[in-house]
């Protein structure tokens, strides 16, 4: 059979990627089965599909295309040039999307799923390893990824589909997520061991209003409740410096650079001494987040009842 043109019925010159990938995409399979076969009967047959449905796809892939991909003689078929070209990349193309597909089913497998789970920079010492070993005592073969990020990253990466669930503070309150409050974690006035306040083993905020403040950027959660909690003592903090991470703030407060109101850090550090704030209540909510109406796969729900289940005690996992 001499290869022929075929006229384009069904795709006009103007049509883009999107509405070709649409017409073709389910006709790939057929198209592959037949080239490997070169027989349209025995190919019907392996795939389970009857003849005449096979015949049909093939023929209106050849029209989408505008070429022939085959040679005929009667049930027996042989590629065309043109068919070798498209056959290679169709199969890198079904290759993908079965490695794909494996992988989606894969991370849904109950005993052996995976959960993207984000959490705030200040828990990644003790808290979420204690949690994680806690959760895998009974689930050994779940795995995780792991993000740690500030609070409005993460809660951008669940709407982006990037995490499944998040820890983090404050408790978000929007329309489209879904937030729990889990436990509260008090906030501690961190100055230099130097300090006229050193000496000290409580105070008031509002005894550091004169002070210079190193904190968070802008952005993180910290740095609103800061924000807050100086307002409600009656002062707005004069900011040095500030960061993106709680131990890099300890370490301007144990040079002199300023104060900072922190959680209490994994393991003590030198240079400095913490306070407890009587006035204002100085702590801060932390909650789990997911996005509102996405189905859970198994360890996704799995994970998430027991965070829920440390509801009061996450911060003693």
């Amino acid at each position: 059979m001499e290869h022929q043109r075929r006229p384009r019925a069904r795709v006009s010159p103007s049509s883009d990627t999107e509405d070709m990938v649409t017409l073709l995409a389910p006709r790939l399979a057929y198209f592959a089965g037949v080239a490997r076969t070169e027989h349209v009967t025995r190919a019907a047959q392996e795939m389970g599909v009857p003849q005449s449905t096979l015949s049909r796809a093939l023929a209106r892939l050849e029209q989408d295309l505008g070429v022939d991909l085959f040679a005929r003689r009667g049930r027996t078929v042989s590629l065309t040039p043109a068919g070798r070209t498209f056959l290679a990349s169709v199969e890198r193309a079904l290759a993908e999307v079965g490695r794909a597909a494996d992988e989606v089913r894969a991370d849904a497998d109950p005993a052996t799923g995976k959960v993207a789970f984000g959490f705030l920079h200040t828990m990644g010492a003790e808290t979420v390893p204690g949690l994680l070993q806690a959760f895998r005592a009974d689930h050994p073969r779940v795995r995780f990824s792991l993000v740690q990020n500030y609070g409005e990253a993460m809660l951008e990466g669940l709407r982006a589909g990037e995490l499944d669930l998040c820890l983090t503070s404050p408790v978000p309150d929007a329309p489209d997520l879904v937030a729990r409050r889990l436990d509260e974690q008090k906030l501690r006035l961190v100055v230099p061991a130097d300090h006229r306040l050193a000496g000290r083993r409580r105070v008031r905020l509002a005894e550091a209003a004169e002070e210079t403040f190193v904190t968070l950027e802008p952005g993180y959660g910290l740095r609103r409740i800061t924000d807050d909690l100086c307002g409600q003592a009656g002062f707005r903090p004069r900011i040095a410096f500030e960061g993106e991470e709680a131990e890099t703030l300890r370490g301007l407060v144990a040079a002199g650079l300023g104060v900072a109101l922190l959680p209490p850090p994994a393991v003590p550090r030198p240079g400095v001494v913490e306070l407890t704030v009587t006035s204002p209540r100085a702590v801060r909510e932390i909650g789990v987040a997911w996005l509102e109406g996405r189905p859970d796969t198994p360890p996704v729900a799995a994970f998430k009842r027991f965070l829920l289940s440390r509801r009061g005690r996450l911060l003693s996992a």
